[in-house]
């Protein structure tokens, strides 16, 4: 399949190599640049540092405050994150295999009733309230922004070209706000009807849900909310 990877680097690059190995002709237009914010994280102490992507924990070690942010205990919402945690030098590190509401739980397991202190680094845009949600157990958490995903204004003239010659036969969606991204430069440069004709492959219902209400009438929608759940998707697909 020709396939259109859309989200930010340097995790774009990644995606396309594993497609490439499954045969697939692959092309790279991030539609977010993703950029580090050097918030005051205030001075703690914390009990653990709660992270729900891979461009938190970048973000984190690029921090001003960073030798603050090594030694404490990490959670991270899926497996790549948590990777992505012990590869930059994090070493205590838990992940909760899955979504935000199962961050949630592990961290309420973890900490519920033990007044104990965390500092979630976010995106500037979230999809789920962490904080407030375990608020109502007793978990003081405190919420950070440390990076911003910026939207491009266009599409580069490339993946213009390929949509208006229907060159593209699926596009790989990973966040709500890359589907968002994806469908603003669509309008802005009159090819929405040629950006909802491939196939859209979702990492989960979320992502997908400002695809359908821009009139994708099938998107498909990986099992789980990771990377490998949507390429299995795509790998069945072909």
């Amino acid at each position: 399949m020709r396939l259109l990877v859309t989200r930010p680097e340097p995790d774009a690059q990644r995606t396309a190599s594993a497609l490439r190995q499954g045969g697939h002709h692959v092309t790279v237009a991030p539609l977010l640049r993703i950029e580090p914010v050097a918030a005051n994280l205030g001075s703690g102490p914390w009990d653990g540092l709660v992270m729900t992507s891979a461009n938190s924990c970048r973000a984190s070690v690029q921090h001003p405050q960073r030798r603050q942010l090594l030694d404490l205990p990490v959670f991270t919402v899926g497996r790549y994150s948590a990777e992505t945690a012990r590869a930059l030098g994090f070493t205590d590190v838990s992940s909760a295999e899955g979504s935000a509401a199962e961050l949630a739980r592990l961290l309420k397991e973890r900490f519920a009733g033990r007044e104990r202190r965390l500092l979630y680094l976010a995106g500037e845009d979230r999809a789920a309230d962490l904080a407030g949600e375990l608020g109502a157990e007793g978990i003081v958490m405190k919420t950070v922004v440390i990076y911003r995903a910026v939207k491009l204004a266009e599409f580069p003239p490339f993946i213009q070209h390929a949509l208006c010659t229907a060159q593209i036969d699926g596009v790989l969606h990973f966040s709500r706000r890359t589907a968002e991204s994806y469908l603003a430069c669509a309008s802005g440069g009159g090819l929405l009807d040629m950006a909802l004709a491939p196939f859209h492959y979702c990492l989960s219902p979320q992502v997908a849900r400002p695809l359908i209400q821009a009139g994708v009438v099938s998107p498909r929608i990986a099992e789980r909310p990771d990377e490998s759940a949507l390429l299995d998707l795509i790998g069945m697909a072909r």
